[in-house]
C-alpha cells in the first residue's frame, strides 16, 4: 500500500505523495493531493462528439490523465470508486471502458491503483453506507469544499478515505 506521507531524513521534512482519486463516468469526478497537501478537485466531461468515433472518449481521458500527472505529479497512486453495479448497460461499458483506460495507464507508468467500494466510501463520508447523492455533497461541504455536483463530491470522499485510511491499512 502506499504510505499517505514519507520522512525523508536526507532533507529533513516531509514529503506528500501526489493522490488521484476518480468518480469514472461520462462527467468525471477528480480530486487531487499535490506535493504541497493542497487538495483540488472537479469535473470533467469525456462525452463524445457528434462526430466522434467509438474510442475518442477514452482518447481523450488517456490525454486528460496524461495531462493531470504531467502538470501536478508525479502520481504516487490512483484511487476509484469500484461500481459493481450499473442502472444501464450504456452506463456500465462507459464505465468498463474508462476503469480499462485507467488501468492500463497505470501499468504502462507503473503507477499503483485501486478501487474502493461505493459502500465503503459513502460509509466513510457519512456513516452510512447507503447515502444518496445529496448526503454525500453535504458530507464534502462539510470538509470545506464546494462540489459542482455528486461526481465531484464522490472523489473528493474517495481522496479523504484513501489520506485517512492509508488506502484502507489503517
Amino acid at each position: 500500500m502506499i504510505s499517505a506521507q514519507e520522512v525523508r531524513p536526507e532533507q529533513g521534512r516531509i514529503f506528500i505523495s501526489c493522490i488521484l482519486a476518480l468518480d469514472l463516468g461520462t462527467t468525471t469526478g477528480w480530486a487531487l493531493r499535490g506535493h504541497d497537501g493542497l487538495i483540488t478537485s472537479g469535473t470533467t466531461s469525456f462525452r463524445p462528439g457528434r462526430f466522434d468515433g467509438g474510442g475518442m472518449r477514452y482518447l481523450r481521458f488517456t490525454n486528460w490523465l496524461t495531462e493531470i500527472d504531467r502538470l501536478s505529479g508525479p502520481i504516487a497512486a490512483i484511487w476509484f470508486e469500484e461500481v459493481r453495479r450499473h442502472v444501464g448497460t450504456d452506463a456500465a461499458h462507459v464505465y468498463g471502458g474508462l476503469m480499462a483506460t485507467l488501468t492500463a495507464w497505470a501499468e504502462l507508468r507503473g503507477i499503483p491503483y485501486e478501487g474502493v467500494p461505493v459502500g465503503t466510501i459513502k460509509r466513510h463520508a457519512t456513516g452510512k453506507g447507503n447515502a444518496d447523492k445529496e448526503a454525500m455533497i453535504t458530507a464534502a461541504r462539510a470538509r470545506g469544499f464546494s462540489p459542482t455536483d455528486d461526481n465531484e463530491a464522490d472523489a473528493i470522499a474517495i481522496l479523504h478515505w484513501a489520506i485517512e485510511t492509508n488506502g484502507g491499512v489503517a
